[in-house]
């Protein structure tokens, strides 16, 4: 089997070498990575991956190789047999099929739902209603539909309809080096400027030098601080799930940003804003910052800018511990609202059409909580995003 991964990391093009997969045997050997699954998933993950960029890769291969094993962290306290969630099948329903299929309930009723069919269910289930199993209209497994429910052991997402995923996956930090396909991003973002001159004095003032030498008869250089922008900017990065798509955009705009704007500061959040943002994709979930501490940092005169597709259950928004990936102890609304409370100027930056809003449920929410100041991903979309942040 170990061989198997070796070939399948090298296959997926990440540069592994024989040396490192002999130095994992060796630790595997000297028993470094106990009895847990967890522990030989970082062991393997350290000896073998030298570069940041192919964390996700890895994770991807390390699941298809051990298959079901790669359910770490706080959704692997309960297990589920990997027989039951086996894909024999997708399912796929017309339009009319999903609009007769009727929510469990509430999030209150699916989350208490999920823990009787954890105590009671004894064997695999394909296309039913009820149990955890794939190819059916249960709130409860994989390849199948329903209108709200949890998604257990499927490799991506379909429908963008689950409302908490039982899967831990790395993301991947925003390249700031990236050439942009568009320079007119770059253009819209320079109305988003207030230049001063702050900081040392470095660059010659040639009128100075030329009145001062004038006036006393000899060379006299006058200095002055350098013209800058003192706009300073804050902003917010959707990573992950459905953010994936927009990646290419998401990267553009990261990297003009960085270009344009000497004080900026970022940072990553994943679907909506909850208690946790973070700097370093790969280290999210050991060295995340509050959110608290952020709002603290950061004086209220900052421009605050998110850029998200706003894609999510809508529970994510308006509910405790509705958050995909962990129990949230404050809805995502709550904390949107403390950013608009403390920074006037804030806008949402969302990269899907906006003649496509109007069909998810979340982006109307997110909209409403941002008072109107979301905004498309296009030129006009920047344009407009700018001007409003400098009134």
């Amino acid at each position: 089997m170990f061989a198997t991964f070796f070939k399948e990391l090298r296959d997926a093009k990440i540069p592994v070498t024989l040396k490192e997969y002999l130095t994992l045997l060796q630790a595997l050997d000297a028993e470094a990575a106990g009895q847990r699954v967890e522990d030989f998933y970082y062991l393997s993950r350290a000896a073998l991956v030298k570069d940041e960029r192919f964390l996700d890769r890895f994770d991807q291969v390390f699941g298809h190789v051990f298959k079901g094993l790669d359910l770490v962290g706080e959704a692997a306290t309960a297990e589920i047999p990997e027989e039951w969630l086996r894909a024999v099948s997708s399912l796929y329903l017309t339009d009319e099929e999903k609009a007769k299929i009727e929510e469990l309930g509430g999030w209150e009723k699916i989350m208490e739902t999920l823990a009787q069919r954890l105590a009671e269910q004894k064997e695999r289930h394909q296309g039913g209603n009820k149990w955890i199993g794939t190819g059916g209209t249960s709130p409860f497994g994989a390849y199948g539909y329903n209108p709200a429910g949890i998604r257990i052991g499927q490799k991506e997402s379909r429908h963008q309809r689950a409302i908490k995923v039982w899967d831990k996956r790395e993301f991947k930090d925003l390249a700031g080096d990236v050439e942009l396909g568009v320079r007119n991003i770059k253009v819209a973002l320079r109305r988003l400027r207030r230049f001063a001159r702050e900081g040392a004095a470095d660059e010659l003032d040639l009128d100075q030098t030329v009145r001062g030498t004038a006036r006393k008869g000899y060379l006299d250089l006058a200095l002055r601080p350098t013209r800058r922008n003192a706009v300073k900017v804050l902003m917010f990065f959707d990573v992950g799930g459905s953010m994936d798509w927009h990646v290419k955009t998401a990267e553009e705009l990261f990297s003009a940003a960085r270009t344009e704007f000497k004080h900026l500061e970022y940072y990553y959040f994943h679907n909506c804003l909850y208690e946790g943002v973070w700097r370093d994709n790969a280290r999210r979930w050991t060295e995340t910052t509050p959110t608290w501490q952020v709002l603290n940092t950061y004086p209220a005169d900052y421009k605050v800018i998110f850029i998200g597709d706003a894609s999510m259950s809508p529970y994510e928004i308006s509910h405790v511990g509705g958050a995909v990936e962990h129990m949230n102890p404050e809805a995502g609304a709550t904390w949107l609202q403390r950013v608009t409370g403390i920074y006037a100027h804030a806008v949402w930056l969302n990269p899907v059409p906006e003649t496509h809003w109007g069909y998810t449920p979340s982006i109307g929410m997110v909209r409403r909580l941002m008072e109107g100041r979301m905004y498309p991903m296009t030129l006009s979309g920047l344009d407009s995003a700018m001007r409003e942040l400098m009134r």
